[in-house]
Protein backbone atom coordinates (compact mmCIF):
# COMPACT_ATOMS: atom_id res chain seq x y z
CA UNK A 1 0.00 0.00 0.00
CA UNK A 2 1.13 3.55 -0.74
CA UNK A 3 0.33 6.82 1.04
CA UNK A 4 -1.36 8.07 -2.14
CA UNK A 5 -4.66 8.88 -0.41
CA UNK A 6 -2.83 10.85 2.29
CA UNK A 7 -0.86 12.76 -0.35
CA UNK A 8 -4.05 13.43 -2.31
CA UNK A 9 -5.63 14.93 0.81
CA UNK A 10 -2.54 17.02 1.48
CA UNK A 11 -2.78 18.44 -2.06
CA UNK A 12 -6.21 19.85 -1.16
CA UNK A 13 -8.37 17.13 -2.72
CA UNK A 14 -11.19 15.97 -0.42
CA UNK A 15 -11.81 12.22 -0.85
CA UNK A 16 -15.50 11.33 -0.82
CA UNK A 17 -16.98 7.87 -1.28
CA UNK A 18 -19.49 7.54 -4.12
CA UNK A 19 -21.57 4.85 -2.43
CA UNK A 20 -23.86 4.25 0.53
CA UNK A 21 -25.83 1.31 1.88
CA UNK A 22 -27.22 0.31 5.25
CA UNK A 23 -24.74 -2.56 5.45
CA UNK A 24 -21.87 -0.13 4.96
CA UNK A 25 -23.21 1.89 7.90
CA UNK A 26 -24.07 -0.93 10.33
CA UNK A 27 -20.98 -3.06 9.66
CA UNK A 28 -18.65 -0.21 10.64
CA UNK A 29 -17.20 -0.11 7.12
CA UNK A 30 -17.98 3.59 6.58
CA UNK A 31 -16.39 4.53 9.92
CA UNK A 32 -13.34 2.44 8.95
CA UNK A 33 -12.97 4.20 5.59
CA UNK A 34 -13.10 7.56 7.37
CA UNK A 35 -10.58 6.41 9.95
CA UNK A 36 -8.11 4.66 7.64
CA UNK A 37 -8.66 5.74 4.02
CA UNK A 38 -8.96 9.52 4.42
CA UNK A 39 -12.64 9.50 3.32
CA UNK A 40 -14.28 12.77 4.41
CA UNK A 41 -17.67 12.65 2.64
CA UNK A 42 -20.26 10.46 0.94
CA UNK A 43 -22.32 10.95 -2.20
CA UNK A 44 -25.43 9.02 -3.18
CA UNK A 45 -27.66 9.01 -6.25
CA UNK A 46 -30.79 7.12 -7.36
CA UNK A 47 -28.70 4.34 -8.95
CA UNK A 48 -26.69 3.79 -5.75
CA UNK A 49 -29.87 3.56 -3.65
CA UNK A 50 -31.55 1.27 -6.17
CA UNK A 51 -28.62 -1.17 -5.94
CA UNK A 52 -28.43 -0.96 -2.14
CA UNK A 53 -32.13 -1.42 -1.41
CA UNK A 54 -32.68 -4.05 -4.13
CA UNK A 55 -29.94 -6.15 -2.49
CA UNK A 56 -32.25 -6.22 0.55
CA UNK A 57 -29.31 -6.34 2.95
CA UNK A 58 -30.32 -4.60 6.20
CA UNK A 59 -33.61 -3.14 4.97
CA UNK A 60 -36.06 -5.95 5.74
CA UNK A 61 -37.15 -4.79 9.22
CA UNK A 62 -37.80 -1.21 8.15
CA UNK A 63 -39.64 -2.42 5.03
CA UNK A 64 -41.80 -4.71 7.20
CA UNK A 65 -42.64 -1.79 9.52
CA UNK A 66 -43.48 0.43 6.55
CA UNK A 67 -45.64 -2.33 5.05
CA UNK A 68 -47.53 -2.65 8.35
CA UNK A 69 -48.24 1.09 8.24
CA UNK A 70 -49.42 0.79 4.61
CA UNK A 71 -47.36 3.76 3.49
CA UNK A 72 -47.09 4.63 -0.21
CA UNK A 73 -44.04 3.36 -2.08
CA UNK A 74 -42.76 6.96 -2.50
CA UNK A 75 -42.98 7.56 1.24
CA UNK A 76 -41.26 4.23 1.93
CA UNK A 77 -38.32 5.12 -0.31
CA UNK A 78 -37.95 8.52 1.31
CA UNK A 79 -38.04 7.02 4.80
CA UNK A 80 -35.40 4.42 3.87
CA UNK A 81 -33.01 6.72 1.98
CA UNK A 82 -33.19 9.58 4.49
CA UNK A 83 -32.54 7.11 7.34
CA UNK A 84 -29.32 5.99 5.63
CA UNK A 85 -28.24 9.57 4.93
CA UNK A 86 -29.00 10.64 8.51
CA UNK A 87 -26.96 7.77 9.95
CA UNK A 88 -24.07 8.42 7.58
CA UNK A 89 -24.20 12.13 8.48
CA UNK A 90 -23.92 11.24 12.16
CA UNK A 91 -20.87 9.05 11.48
CA UNK A 92 -19.26 11.91 9.53
CA UNK A 93 -20.19 14.61 12.05
CA UNK A 94 -16.72 14.74 13.69
CA UNK A 95 -15.19 15.46 10.24
CA UNK A 96 -17.81 18.16 9.64
CA UNK A 97 -16.97 19.81 12.97
CA UNK A 98 -13.20 19.52 12.45
CA UNK A 99 -13.36 21.12 8.97
CA UNK A 100 -15.84 23.83 10.02
CA UNK A 101 -18.50 22.44 7.70
CA UNK A 102 -16.47 22.05 4.54
CA UNK A 103 -16.30 18.24 4.63
CA UNK A 104 -18.07 15.50 6.59
CA UNK A 105 -20.90 15.87 4.10
CA UNK A 106 -23.50 13.39 2.84
CA UNK A 107 -25.44 14.12 -0.37
CA UNK A 108 -29.00 13.06 -1.17
CA UNK A 109 -30.70 13.72 -4.49
CA UNK A 110 -34.09 15.23 -5.21
CA UNK A 111 -36.50 12.91 -7.04
CA UNK A 112 -34.98 12.76 -10.57
CA UNK A 113 -38.48 12.89 -12.11
CA UNK A 114 -38.54 16.56 -11.03
CA UNK A 115 -35.39 17.48 -13.00
CA UNK A 116 -37.33 19.75 -15.40
CA UNK A 117 -39.63 21.32 -12.80
CA UNK A 118 -38.08 24.25 -10.92
CA UNK A 119 -40.78 24.79 -8.33
CA UNK A 120 -41.13 21.10 -7.43
CA UNK A 121 -37.33 20.76 -7.14
CA UNK A 122 -37.17 23.64 -4.63
CA UNK A 123 -40.05 22.15 -2.63
CA UNK A 124 -38.36 18.73 -2.64
CA UNK A 125 -35.02 20.24 -1.54
CA UNK A 126 -36.74 21.89 1.45
CA UNK A 127 -38.52 18.64 2.32
CA UNK A 128 -35.32 16.57 2.16
CA UNK A 129 -33.39 19.06 4.29
CA UNK A 130 -36.21 18.92 6.87
CA UNK A 131 -36.49 15.11 6.75
CA UNK A 132 -32.77 14.39 7.15
CA UNK A 133 -32.40 17.24 9.65
CA UNK A 134 -28.59 17.22 9.80
CA UNK A 135 -26.41 20.30 9.20
CA UNK A 136 -23.91 18.23 7.19
CA UNK A 137 -26.34 17.24 4.43
CA UNK A 138 -26.03 18.43 0.84
CA UNK A 139 -29.16 18.34 -1.33
CA UNK A 140 -28.34 17.24 -4.86
CA UNK A 141 -29.99 19.21 -7.65
CA UNK A 142 -29.27 18.37 -11.32
CA UNK A 143 -27.81 21.15 -13.48
CA UNK A 144 -30.64 21.08 -16.00
CA UNK A 145 -32.07 24.29 -17.42
CA UNK A 146 -34.88 24.11 -14.83
CA UNK A 147 -32.39 23.16 -12.12
CA UNK A 148 -30.44 26.44 -12.33
CA UNK A 149 -33.12 28.72 -10.78
CA UNK A 150 -33.87 25.93 -8.27
CA UNK A 151 -30.21 26.04 -7.17
CA UNK A 152 -30.40 29.82 -6.67
CA UNK A 153 -33.65 29.54 -4.70
CA UNK A 154 -32.42 26.65 -2.52
CA UNK A 155 -29.10 28.34 -1.68
CA UNK A 156 -31.09 31.53 -1.04
CA UNK A 157 -33.06 29.57 1.59
CA UNK A 158 -29.82 28.71 3.36
CA UNK A 159 -29.80 25.05 2.25
CA UNK A 160 -26.43 23.64 1.14
CA UNK A 161 -26.42 22.10 -2.35
CA UNK A 162 -24.47 19.56 -4.39
CA UNK A 163 -25.13 20.49 -8.03
CA UNK A 164 -24.98 17.29 -10.08
CA UNK A 165 -24.84 16.13 -13.71
CA UNK A 166 -22.61 18.92 -15.03
CA UNK A 167 -20.91 18.02 -18.31
CA UNK A 168 -20.37 21.27 -20.22
CA UNK A 169 -18.16 24.26 -19.47
CA UNK A 170 -20.96 26.66 -20.39
CA UNK A 171 -23.39 24.97 -18.02
CA UNK A 172 -20.76 24.93 -15.29
CA UNK A 173 -20.40 28.70 -15.55
CA UNK A 174 -24.20 28.98 -15.27
CA UNK A 175 -24.07 26.78 -12.15
CA UNK A 176 -21.50 29.05 -10.50
CA UNK A 177 -23.62 32.06 -11.44
CA UNK A 178 -26.69 30.35 -9.89
CA UNK A 179 -24.71 29.73 -6.69
CA UNK A 180 -23.55 33.34 -6.41
CA UNK A 181 -27.11 34.49 -7.08
CA UNK A 182 -28.32 32.24 -4.27
CA UNK A 183 -25.73 33.63 -1.86
CA UNK A 184 -26.82 37.17 -2.75
CA UNK A 185 -30.44 36.23 -1.97
CA UNK A 186 -29.36 34.65 1.32
CA UNK A 187 -27.42 37.80 2.22
CA UNK A 188 -30.48 39.96 1.53
CA UNK A 189 -32.44 37.76 3.96
CA UNK A 190 -29.79 38.23 6.62
CA UNK A 191 -28.74 34.56 6.62
CA UNK A 192 -25.28 33.50 7.83
CA UNK A 193 -23.39 32.85 4.58
CA UNK A 194 -20.62 30.97 6.38
CA UNK A 195 -23.09 28.16 7.07
CA UNK A 196 -23.97 27.65 3.39
CA UNK A 197 -21.79 25.25 1.38
CA UNK A 198 -21.90 23.89 -2.14
CA UNK A 199 -20.03 21.62 -4.53
CA UNK A 200 -20.45 21.45 -8.30
CA UNK A 201 -20.27 17.86 -9.57
CA UNK A 202 -18.50 17.90 -12.92
CA UNK A 203 -18.78 14.47 -14.55
CA UNK A 204 -15.63 12.98 -16.01
CA UNK A 205 -15.52 9.39 -17.34
CA UNK A 206 -18.77 9.56 -19.31
CA UNK A 207 -17.23 12.28 -21.52
CA UNK A 208 -14.45 9.92 -22.62
CA UNK A 209 -16.90 7.04 -23.09
CA UNK A 210 -19.02 9.05 -25.53
CA UNK A 211 -16.20 10.83 -27.36
CA UNK A 212 -14.03 7.69 -27.63
CA UNK A 213 -16.99 5.93 -29.24
CA UNK A 214 -17.05 8.63 -31.93
CA UNK A 215 -13.26 8.48 -32.30
CA UNK A 216 -13.44 4.71 -32.83
CA UNK A 217 -16.09 5.20 -35.52
CA UNK A 218 -13.72 7.54 -37.38
CA UNK A 219 -10.94 4.96 -36.98
CA UNK A 220 -8.06 7.14 -38.26
CA UNK A 221 -4.67 7.29 -36.53
CA UNK A 222 -5.18 11.04 -36.05
CA UNK A 223 -8.47 10.37 -34.25
CA UNK A 224 -7.11 7.47 -32.16
CA UNK A 225 -4.33 9.70 -30.81
CA UNK A 226 -7.04 11.67 -28.99
CA UNK A 227 -8.62 8.70 -27.18
CA UNK A 228 -8.89 9.26 -23.44
CA UNK A 229 -7.99 12.95 -23.57
CA UNK A 230 -11.35 14.73 -23.70
CA UNK A 231 -12.59 14.08 -20.15
CA UNK A 232 -9.45 15.29 -18.41
CA UNK A 233 -9.18 18.30 -20.74
CA UNK A 234 -12.81 19.21 -20.07
CA UNK A 235 -12.39 18.95 -16.28
CA UNK A 236 -9.17 20.95 -16.30
CA UNK A 237 -10.87 23.77 -18.21
CA UNK A 238 -13.69 23.64 -15.66
CA UNK A 239 -11.10 24.29 -12.95
CA UNK A 240 -9.81 27.26 -14.97
CA UNK A 241 -13.38 28.63 -15.02
CA UNK A 242 -13.64 28.06 -11.26
CA UNK A 243 -10.43 30.02 -10.64
CA UNK A 244 -11.73 32.86 -12.78
CA UNK A 245 -15.19 33.13 -11.17
CA UNK A 246 -13.89 32.83 -7.62
CA UNK A 247 -11.40 35.62 -8.08
CA UNK A 248 -13.99 38.08 -9.46
CA UNK A 249 -15.20 41.28 -7.77
CA UNK A 250 -18.67 39.77 -7.41
CA UNK A 251 -17.20 36.87 -5.46
CA UNK A 252 -14.96 39.11 -3.33
CA UNK A 253 -18.01 40.99 -2.00
CA UNK A 254 -19.64 37.69 -0.98
CA UNK A 255 -16.42 36.34 0.51
CA UNK A 256 -16.16 39.45 2.70
CA UNK A 257 -19.68 38.61 3.94
CA UNK A 258 -18.45 35.15 5.02
CA UNK A 259 -19.36 33.04 1.96
CA UNK A 260 -17.64 29.77 1.03
CA UNK A 261 -16.36 28.95 -2.44
CA UNK A 262 -18.34 26.34 -4.35
CA UNK A 263 -15.77 23.59 -4.80
CA UNK A 264 -15.48 21.67 -8.07
CA UNK A 265 -16.24 17.99 -7.44
CA UNK A 266 -14.95 15.38 -9.89
CA UNK A 267 -17.77 12.86 -10.30
CA UNK A 268 -17.93 9.64 -12.31
CA UNK A 269 -14.23 9.02 -11.70
CA UNK A 270 -14.36 5.24 -12.06
CA UNK A 271 -12.52 4.39 -15.29
CA UNK A 272 -14.83 2.63 -17.78
CA UNK A 273 -12.23 1.71 -20.44
CA UNK A 274 -9.81 -1.04 -19.37
CA UNK A 275 -7.21 0.39 -21.78
CA UNK A 276 -6.72 3.28 -19.33
CA UNK A 277 -5.06 3.26 -15.94
CA UNK A 278 -7.76 2.73 -13.30
CA UNK A 279 -6.66 5.84 -11.37
CA UNK A 280 -6.54 8.13 -14.44
CA UNK A 281 -9.28 10.49 -13.23
CA UNK A 282 -7.66 10.81 -9.83
CA UNK A 283 -4.00 11.19 -10.82
CA UNK A 284 -4.69 13.76 -13.56
CA UNK A 285 -7.13 15.97 -11.64
CA UNK A 286 -5.20 16.95 -8.53
CA UNK A 287 -5.83 20.60 -7.63
CA UNK A 288 -6.44 22.57 -4.43
CA UNK A 289 -9.96 22.98 -3.05
CA UNK A 290 -11.49 20.16 -5.12
CA UNK A 291 -13.41 17.01 -4.22
CA UNK A 292 -13.00 13.62 -5.88
CA UNK A 293 -15.93 11.29 -5.19
CA UNK A 294 -14.79 7.76 -5.91
CA UNK A 295 -16.49 4.39 -6.15
CA UNK A 296 -14.80 2.00 -3.70
CA UNK A 297 -12.86 0.21 -6.47
CA UNK A 298 -11.22 3.52 -7.48
CA UNK A 299 -10.48 4.36 -3.84
CA UNK A 300 -8.75 0.99 -3.36
CA UNK A 301 -6.84 1.34 -6.66
CA UNK A 302 -5.66 4.84 -5.72
CA UNK A 303 -4.49 3.65 -2.32
CA UNK A 304 -2.61 0.78 -3.96
CA UNK A 305 -0.96 2.43 -6.98
CA UNK A 306 -2.21 5.99 -7.44
CA UNK A 307 0.51 8.40 -8.63
CA UNK A 308 0.01 11.64 -6.75
CA UNK A 309 2.77 13.96 -7.92
CA UNK A 310 1.39 17.33 -6.88
CA UNK A 311 -0.94 19.67 -8.75
CA UNK A 312 -1.65 18.11 -12.16
CA UNK A 313 -4.08 20.83 -13.33
CA UNK A 314 -1.99 24.01 -13.11
CA UNK A 315 -0.32 24.92 -16.39
CA UNK A 316 -2.41 22.51 -18.49
CA UNK A 317 -5.12 24.82 -19.86
CA UNK A 318 -3.47 25.52 -23.22
CA UNK A 319 -3.01 21.80 -23.93
CA UNK A 320 -6.57 21.06 -22.74
CA UNK A 321 -7.96 23.63 -25.19
CA UNK A 322 -5.78 22.20 -27.98
CA UNK A 323 -7.14 18.69 -27.29
CA UNK A 324 -10.78 19.84 -27.46
CA UNK A 325 -10.03 21.92 -30.59
CA UNK A 326 -8.47 18.86 -32.26
CA UNK A 327 -11.67 16.89 -31.60
CA UNK A 328 -13.74 19.68 -33.14
CA UNK A 329 -11.53 19.59 -36.25
CA UNK A 330 -12.35 15.87 -36.57
CA UNK A 331 -16.04 16.83 -36.69
CA UNK A 332 -16.85 15.68 -33.14
CA UNK A 333 -19.29 18.23 -31.74
CA UNK A 334 -18.57 19.13 -28.10
CA UNK A 335 -21.96 20.81 -27.66
CA UNK A 336 -23.82 17.79 -29.02
CA UNK A 337 -21.90 15.37 -26.78
CA UNK A 338 -22.38 17.30 -23.54
CA UNK A 339 -26.10 17.86 -24.17
CA UNK A 340 -26.55 14.17 -24.95
CA UNK A 341 -24.74 13.25 -21.71
CA UNK A 342 -26.90 15.59 -19.63
CA UNK A 343 -30.09 14.16 -21.15
CA UNK A 344 -28.86 10.59 -20.68
CA UNK A 345 -27.77 11.34 -17.11
CA UNK A 346 -31.25 12.52 -16.13
CA UNK A 347 -32.85 9.57 -17.96
CA UNK A 348 -30.56 7.03 -16.24
CA UNK A 349 -31.31 8.38 -12.76
CA UNK A 350 -35.02 8.43 -13.55
CA UNK A 351 -34.86 4.82 -14.78
CA UNK A 352 -33.04 3.80 -11.58
CA UNK A 353 -35.68 5.60 -9.51
CA UNK A 354 -38.46 3.80 -11.37
CA UNK A 355 -36.68 0.46 -10.81
CA UNK A 356 -36.40 1.35 -7.13
CA UNK A 357 -40.14 2.15 -6.98
CA UNK A 358 -40.97 -1.22 -8.54
CA UNK A 359 -38.65 -3.33 -6.38
CA UNK A 360 -39.69 -1.51 -3.17
CA UNK A 361 -43.36 -1.89 -4.01
CA UNK A 362 -42.86 -5.64 -4.54
CA UNK A 363 -41.14 -5.90 -1.14
CA UNK A 364 -43.89 -3.93 0.61
CA UNK A 365 -46.51 -6.26 -0.88
CA UNK A 366 -44.51 -9.35 0.09
CA UNK A 367 -44.09 -8.15 3.68
CA UNK A 368 -47.61 -6.74 4.11
CA UNK A 369 -49.33 -8.40 7.11
CA UNK A 370 -52.37 -10.48 6.27
CA UNK A 371 -55.67 -8.85 7.21
CA UNK A 372 -57.37 -9.90 10.40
Amino acid sequence: MTDALKRLSEEGVAIWLDDLSRKRITSGNLAELIDQQHVVGVTTNPTIFQKAISSGDGYEQQLADLAARKVTVEEAIRMITTADVRDAADILRPVFDATEGQDGRVSIEVDPRLAHNTRATVAEAKQLAWLVDRPNTLIKIPATRAGLPAITETIGNGISVNVTLIFSLERYREVMDAYLGGLEKAREKGLDLSKIHSVASFFVSRVDTEIDKRIDELGTDEAKALRGKAAVANARLAYEAYEEVFSSDRWSALEKAGANKQRPLWASTGVKDKAYKDTLYVDELVAPNTVNTMPEATLVATEDHGEITGNTVAGTYEQARADLDALAKLGISYDEVVQLLEDEGVDKFEASWNDLLKSTEAELQRLAPSEG
